[in-house]
């Protein structure tokens, strides 16, 4: 099972980017699809996680993603203030909406960044 979470702040599309990625993996022949928002009563602006599982067989979890195997990070102002690595290990990837480069990140020795 593919493990995806979303950062991004409320209006920057993080739910809808889980959306269609699940949509996507649906078309494409998987059988087991999740993604779901979480996020406060917060308005426009607020930090918003989404989350995106994908599978062949079904999916009887129904919890946040703790463990991600990638991380896309939308606003990249949220790594200053979010723990965007929390819970993942050295195989998962970073991706982050930025013209910086992955070495510019203080935890790009320990994750594989994509900018």
């Amino acid at each position: 099972m593919l493990e995806i979470r979303f950062h991004g702040r409320g209006g920057q599309g993080a739910v809808t980017a889980a959306n269609l990625l699940a949509s996507a993996a649906l078309k494409d022949g998987h059988k087991g699809v999740q993604s779901f928002p979480f996020f406060g009563g917060e308005r426009r602006g607020a930090p918003v996680k989404a989350f995106a599982r994908i599978s062949d067989g079904e999916i009887h979890l129904r919890s946040q993603i703790y463990h991600p195997d990638i991380v896309v990070v939308l606003d990249p102002h949220m790594i200053d203030s979010t723990d965007v690595t929390a819970g993942m290990d050295r195989e998962s990837v970073v991706v982050i909406n930025t013209t910086k480069k992955p070495g510019d990140f203080d935890f790009s020795e320990r994750f594989r960044v994509a900018t």
